[in-house]
C-alpha cells in the first residue's frame, strides 16, 4: 500500500464509552473460535481497525474508546464485562486481546485526523 492509498481510504467510526464495550463488540463480531484478537493503544485511543471488505481494504471501520490501556495480553470475560492482564492464554471460555502500542501508525493517524475534522 503506497502513501496515496492511505489518503484515498474511507473511514467510518463507532465510539464506545469504555474499552470493555470495545472488547464486547469485537468478541460478538469475531469469527467463531477466534480467541485472540488485537487492539491498539495509540494517541489516547484504544481501537481496532476493521476492513468492511477484506478484499479491497479501502473502507475501514475504526471501533474505539477515548482511553488507552496498558499493552500486553488481556483476558476478557464478556459475562462480567471485565478484563485483566495475564501472562498466557489460559481459559477456553474467555477471549484475549493483545494490546500493542505502535510508535507510528499512519493508518490510525489518518483515521484520527479525519475523525477530528468531522
Amino acid at each position: 500500500m503506497d502513501a496515496y492509498s492511505i489518503y484515498a481510504m474511507q473511514f467510518d467510526y463507532e465510539e464506545f464509552q469504555s474499552v470493555e464495550e470495545v472488547m464486547a463488540y469485537l468478541v460478538t463480531i469475531a469469527p467463531l473460535m477466534k480467541q485472540v484478537m488485537t487492539l491498539h493503544a495509540y494517541k489516547g485511543y484504544t481501537f481496532a481497525l476493521l476492513p468492511f471488505s477484506p478484499l479491497s481494504g479501502d473502507h475501514i471501520l475504526m471501533v474505539y474508546a477515548k482511553r488507552e490501556v496498558e499493552q500486553g495480553l488481556l483476558e476478557f470475560d464478556i459475562s462480567s464485562m471485565k478484563y485483566r492482564k495475564v501472562n498466557a492464554v489460559e481459559r477456553a471460555d474467555r477471549n484475549y486481546f493483545i494490546v500493542t502500542t505502535p510508535k507510528v501508525n499512519t493508518l490510525a493517524d489518518k483515521a484520527i485526523d479525519n475523525m477530528n475534522k468531522q
